[in-house]
């Protein structure tokens, strides 16, 4: 079996461990996944499957997508991504990969796009105090402040801290502990939370550094 699938985050909520302690958790709806190309080592340079996930309407789909699809036998995918394949595992264009593919994992990376603030300024984005709001400080408390340099080195040092896009950035948050697996409806119970909105589409991977978190 590949070494992850595809999915969308439900929402989060809380379970109770066997202690009867409240843990934070992640619902997602992992899978059902579709073999839409297997990469062979000899072919293509190296062994990966290709897995796609929900069906897109046809008069929606390009061409190429929907002649792709047709040689897995399925419909055309939103969504596409590659996973390492397990060695010896041998999967076939067609097949179908369901959340079943992570029993017995304990630990799992999960990746997704993290939500978009648009631009901020510094007091959001980094976390700045601002400045004083007493006697002698203009209306500009949410400022940076000055960001220049004297005559030396007479510029700006890249990097500096300052207002910009905040968010909508590729993240992925490791070791987290499978609480749950519900197959009959696709769902994957993780305890913590996971980059991205409520519906955002996410990659679950079984976790590369082992640390029980």
């Amino acid at each position: 079996m590949p070494k992850g699938m595809l999915g969308r985050k439900v929402g989060m909520t809380q379970v109770f461990d066997e202690t009867g302690q409240v843990v934070p958790a992640t619902v997602i709806q992992a899978g059902p996944c579709v073999v839409m190309q297997v990469k062979d080592a000899d072919r293509d340079g190296y062994a990966a499957v290709q897995l796609g996930f929900e069906d897109k309407a046809r008069h929606r789909a390009t061409q190429p997508e929907r002649g792709h699809a047709r040689k897995a036998g399925a419909e055309p995918k939103r969504v596409i991504r590659e996973f390492d394949l397990v060695a010896g595992e041998a999967l076939e264009p067609g097949q179908e990969i369901t959340v079943g593919a992570f029993d017995g994992v304990t630990l799992v990376d999960v990746t997704g796009v993290t939500k978009g603030r648009g631009f901020s300024g510094v007091v959001r984005r980094h976390g700045f105090h601002g400045l004083r709001a007493s006697h002698g400080v203009e209306r500009k408390h949410r400022s940076g402040g000055s960001i220049g340099m004297s005559a030396t080195p007479s510029r700006v040092i890249k990097g500096t801290k300052m207002a910009g896009q905040l968010g909508h950035v590729r993240r992925t948050e490791r070791n987290l502990r499978v609480l749950q697996i519900d197959p009959e409806n696709h769902l994957l119970v993780v305890k913590g939370a996971v980059p991205g909105p409520v519906g955002g589409c996410v990659e679950i991977r079984q976790a590369v550094y082992q640390r029980v978190r």
